[in-house]
């Protein structure tokens, strides 16, 4: 048979149907029965409904295709939905126009004529047509359908603007004032109903702050370094992550290790372009309960509890066209984290990854870094020890210092700075930067967790100390708190929304205003001195000494 004429792919299809053998012959019957039998009228009728049924499912299949496409910016899956429904559109014209000729008893072979020379778009017919030659249903069948794709269009535009302003919120930044004046930033307890609205799927969006807690099993352990450990987190049936995250964000891990709860906060290493599964570096410290219970007595198939996702110290190159990334020892991991992503979407800017350790065997993620900068030529990688205990190492031996900084990143002062380390190198090396005239506010640090104090043997909260009371005023709630207990981790207790970073009392994320009562801090270096005029306090290092509110 003859390929279809161009522009009248639903009647090609039609005519291949109808022209066909088996029941569809629906043209034939009409063709070759001049004294059609009440039983033969009735086989007719009944293939004819088929073809309103099918064609109207296909046409709202086609619609739904087309709704996809459109939305995702798939131009081929767009053009193949249209196509669908214009072959939807011939099979529901074609069971319409049988069933009324059959219910207006025209002759069957005057039907049939003029059915065919109306299909094959043909003139001479004694239906009415418009322009052209085409009917008037060709007209209000194109009409409708370009009707539909302008709708789509536009939704798909809105979508992709709100999307946008949300993603920018949840990334740390403000939303553009024309979308604030729009409505169009979500608080962050409307913003999973304002994204299932949307349509918008949960893995493009990250997860609002610590907006997920729940169960991982440990999928896997790799052994980085005598002292480092990856432990890969999979969702226990097996589905995707149930939460989504930036690079450079962390998880929180509440573990009871001898018997008394206690939470601490790791970055995450992998790149958030791995739906299936999340990593975390941790580095077994002498006295740290939490990293001492992760690396010694944690083994793949166990259950950790986790808190998803936290952290404003990220990058997805939408910033800056180049990123300076510098870490120290462990600090590699929300660098990590950056470097992995951006390599993964193919970034095109330069990265300049800066990364100091004592030895080469405390080197994290050597192999990767170097496989990485040989496949990636916009990856600039500068690996430096204080000691080479081989004498293969190829990289450089000393201390991150001014001059290695001037060399490995030409123009430094008109870059951005991610830095992460122990904190007397992140000291020296903020200085280093501010006397090669790197602007402030070019310069973001991360503090990776508090100090990691057990509590006495056999000791409890209520032995420790009195118990008091501290109420969350703008979310009605009252949790109890006493011993070492901090305002972050009794709101942790009872599901209040407190955003924190460090949890160490540096970086200021965990601020909240101190409505009534008195509390003590251990360290304050996150508060300016007109937060303290204003009664601001530290969440994550507040602990009460008597009834407290807060504005949480």
């Amino acid at each position: 048979m003859a390929p279809s004429m161009p522009g009248q792919g639903g009647q090609g299809e039609m005519m291949r149907e109808m022209m066909g053998s088996g029941q569809n012959q629906v043209y034939p019957a009409l063709m070759d029965q001049p004294n059609m039998t009440a039983q033969r009228r009735e086989e007719v009728k009944k293939l004819s409904e088929e073809r309103i049924y099918v064609g109207s499912i296909q046409l709202q299949d086609a619609e739904k295709q087309l709704a996809t496409a459109i939305r995702v910016g798939d131009h081929a899956g767009a053009a193949q939905a249209i196509q669908s429904a214009r072959e939807a559109l011939g099979q529901l014209e074609s069971g319409v126009a049988a069933h009324r000729l059959l219910a207006e008893g025209t002759p069957p072979q005057n039907a049939a004529l003029r059915w065919l020379k109306q299909s094959m778009g043909l003139a001479g017919t004694s239906e009415q047509h418009g322009f052209f030659g085409l009917s008037w249903f060709h007209y209000l069948t194109m009409f409708f359908l370009t009707a539909f794709l302008v709708a789509m269009l536009v939704l798909y535009f809105y979508k992709t603007r709100r999307a946008a302003a949300l993603v920018h919120q949840l990334s740390g930044g403000n939303a553009p004032e024309g979308l604030a004046k729009e409505g169009m930033v979500a608080s962050s307890s409307t913003l999973p109903m304002q994204l299932d609205a949307l349509g918008i799927p949960q893995d493009i969006a990250p997860s609002r702050p610590n907006s997920w807690t729940g169960a991982l099993l440990v999928g896997r352990i790799f052994q980085e370094t005598p002292y480092v450990k990856t432990f890969r987190l999979v969702d226990p049936l097996g589905s995707k992550l149930p939460f989504s995250y930036l690079p450079g964000q962390f998880l929180t891990f509440t573990v009871s290790p001898h018997g008394q709860t206690v939470k601490r906060s790791y970055t995450i290493s992998s790149s958030p372009t791995h739906r299936d599964y999340c990593e975390v570096t941790v580095r077994h410290e002498e006295h740290g309960v939490v990293s001492s219970y992760l690396n010694d007595l944690v083994h793949e198939g166990e259950l950790l509890q986790v808190t998803a996702p936290s952290g404003k110290f990220t990058f997805v190159g939408d910033d800056a066209s180049s990123i300076v990334l510098i870490g120290g020892g462990v600090g590699i991991t929300p660098m990590m984290s950056v470097v992995r992503y951006l390599t993964d979407r193919t970034w095109p800017g330069d990265i300049y990854l800066l990364y100091g350790c004592k030895s080469d065997d405390d080197v994290i993620f050597r192999e990767e870094i170097e496989h990485l900068a040989r496949r990636f030529p916009n990856l600039h990688t500068t690996l430096i020890v204080d000691r080479a205990d081989t004498a293969n190492w190829p990289h450089l031996v000393g201390r991150i210092s001014k001059e290695v900084i001037q060399v490995a990143v030409p123009d430094i002062a008109t870059r951005h700075v991610h830095l992460c380390g122990p904190k007397p190198m992140m000291d020296a090396v903020k200085t280093m930067l501010a006397e090669l005239n790197v602007p402030l506010n070019h310069v973001e640090t991360e503090t990776f967790i508090g100090k990691e104090i057990p509590r006495p043997a056999g000791a409890t909260t209520s032995e420790a100390s009195p118990k008091f009371a501290v109420s969350f005023a703008r979310s009605n709630k009252t949790a109890p708190i006493a011993g070492s207990k901090t305002v972050l981790e009794a709101a942790e207790d009872i599901g209040v929304n407190i955003e924190y970073s460090c949890r160490a009392g540096t970086c200021g994320i965990c601020k909240v205003k101190l409505l009534s009562g008195a509390v003590t801090m251990e360290v304050e270096d996150g508060l300016e001195p007109a937060d303290k005029a204003q009664n601001v306090i530290l969440a994550c290092q507040a602990k009460a000494t008597c009834d407290i509110s807060v504005d949480a």
